[in-house]
């Protein structure tokens, strides 16, 4: 199989920024193959689109896209390539900020258009539980559970699980091929073979991407600042697991100390402190 090795990720959030709001027509075919059981959206306005050296090398972990559609419901699109905690609190807390956003001071509630996320992960986000692993996409509303009664114009999220809706290949030819430019980018011979033509488009535009040098640096440098922020999220977990163990140590040691049935060597052994660090832990202790 033919491999293009020069070519940028389009799974890249700058890089998937780029395209897209060059070419809206794409975001909209994109919408649409996620959405297509709903009225499909005809034009969406891109708020903010604008790139800045700040945005893409600061600390945010996600270059998202926001739009608002003919009928003045608000997207937020974002393409998601590393798993993190409290994953789904933080992109509701961005829906709910865009469906604030709308109500202005004066502004009448009744104006208020649903806001609609659209989450393309390349990862598994859903697993464990009975039909998490038939299923890659996923629709949810607010409802009420026991009568099945839908809250309309509210908030709406969409989430494609990439890699496993490539592996189970079930889903409209439409989505398909937009799933299998995202998996399969460089395999010229999968690429050939798709006839959507949005598709087609958006790796023309990846193809003519890849071969601006300014292009793949601001790509290496986004990829950059999400590594150094995964990076000291993760030495910030492993200090204060760090500090949680050593705190417990040392109330293991009071507990042993104000017993008074050992001595300092058994507890600083059974502790797993140093017999120095239990001696200041009793000095300490008679000092209160």
């Amino acid at each position: 199989m033919t491999k293009l090795t020069d070519l940028l990720d389009p799974k890249n959030d700058y890089v998937f920024f780029r395209i897209f709001s060059e070419a809206p027509e794409l975001l909209i075919d994109l919408i649409n193959a996620v959405r297509a059981d709903q009225p499909p959206i005809v034009e969406i306005t891109l708020l903010d689109a604008r790139l800045t050296p700040e945005r893409i090398t600061g600390k945010r972990l996600v270059l998202d896209l926001k739009g608002v559609d003919e009928r003045g419901r608000r997207f937020n699109i974002e393409i998601q390539v590393r798993h993190f905690p409290f994953w789904i609190k933080r992109a509701m807390m961005y829906l709910a900020r865009l469906y604030s956003e709308q109500l202005n001071a004066g502004t009448d509630y009744q104006q208020a258009q649903a806001v609609i996320g659209i989450h393309l992960l390349d990862f598994d986000l859903f697993k464990g539980e009975p039909g998490d692993d038939d299923n890659a996409l996923w629709r949810f509303v607010m409802v009420d559970p026991r009568r099945a009664k839908c809250l309309e114009d509210t908030i709406e999220v969409n989430i494609v699980e990439l890699r496993k809706a490539d592996r189970l290949g079930q889903l409209p030819e439409r989505l398909s091929a937009w799933i299998a430019y995202f998996e399969h980018w460089k395999e010229d011979d999968v690429m050939n073979n798709l006839a959507h033509a949005p598709v087609q488009k958006a790796h023309a535009k990846l193809r003519a991407m890849s071969a601006v040098e300014e292009e793949c640096y601001w790509a290496e440098a986004r990829d950059r600042a999400l590594s150094d922020e995964v990076t000291m999220l993760n030495a910030a977990r492993r200090e204060g697991l760090e500090k949680g163990e050593q705190t417990a140590r040392h109330q293991t040691a009071l507990a042993m100390l104000q017993d008074g049935q050992l001595d300092i060597p058994t507890i600083a052994r059974y502790a797993g402190l140093s017999e120095s660090e239990v001696q200041e832990l009793a000095d300490g202790r008679g000092q209160h």
